[in-house]
């Protein structure tokens, strides 16, 4: 038996220009993440990144709080079918507003004035979520649904393939929401509308622990971030 470890990415820099960077909350989420490992000694033999800079930022942060006699034996390697869908695309496909960050942050106030910003978007994005995976407007994107899904599908086929030939695990990968909770959906079964529920749910650098056998992937643990609850300051359990 073998296991592999999911990592979400810190927090990103939500409504920016340029989403794909850590924030000041991210990095130092990711630095209380090492330093659980760090004291749990954990020896991770291959780090995967789905080669977004919001990964590889999580990994190299996190990584760096483990002693340096494991991070000596670590091989480092990038997948990009660990990559995140272009939610930029989705999201802008169902609500235009969101072209403009500026404009779409004040917006999601406005609208959220009676109920809140974050559940607005919540809102917005599950509507877009929705109408990504119908299959009605594949059109529309660069990436259709089944597309993303099967690639994802693939990469966990090939880390589980790995991880069963004893290459060097256990295994570390960084990556994103949308793309641990479709592994989820292969995993345990799940319809497409759960998928969108656990992705809104997965904290950020909370990690997903699997277990492989040849031919066999099983969840022990999900979306754990005790982490972040046990040595981080209040507000540093996030979602986006």
């Amino acid at each position: 038996m073998a296991d592999i470890y999911l990592v979400r990415h810190g927090q990103a820099s939500f409504g920016s220009a340029n989403y794909d960077q850590l924030s000041d909350l991210g990095f130092e989420q990711a630095r209380l993440l090492g330093q659980w490992f760090a004291n749990c000694r954990k020896p991770f033999r291959r780090v995967v990144t789905g080669g977004m800079a919001r990964h590889r930022q999580t990994a190299d942060t996190c990584m760096a709080e483990l002693p340096k006699a494991l991070r000596a034996e670590m091989d480092w390697h990038t997948d990009a079918d660990l990559a995140e869908f272009d939610h930029h695309e989705v999201l802008l496909r169902h609500c235009p507003e969101s072209g403009d960050p500026a404009a779409f942050k004040r917006m999601l106030e406005e609208r959220g004035r009676e109920s809140s910003p974050g559940r607005v978007f919540e809102q917005l994005f599950r509507g877009a979520m929705q109408r990504w995976m119908s299959g009605w407007h594949d059109d529309d994107y660069t990436e259709t649904w089944p597309a993303f899904r099967h690639r994802c599908v693939a990469a966990l086929e090939r880390l589980s393939a790995q991880a069963a030939e004893g290459a060097r695990g256990p295994v570390i990968v960084f990556t994103s929401g949308g793309t641990i909770a479709t592994l989820m959906q292969q995993v345990l079964g799940l319809q497409d509308f759960q998928v969108v529920d656990l992705n809104l749910t997965l904290a950020n650098c909370s990690v997903t622990k699997l277990m492989t056998r040849p031919g066999q992937v099983s969840i022990s643990y999900l979306n754990n971030y005790a982490h972040l609850e046990w040595l981080g300051e209040a507000g540093a359990v996030t979602y986006r």
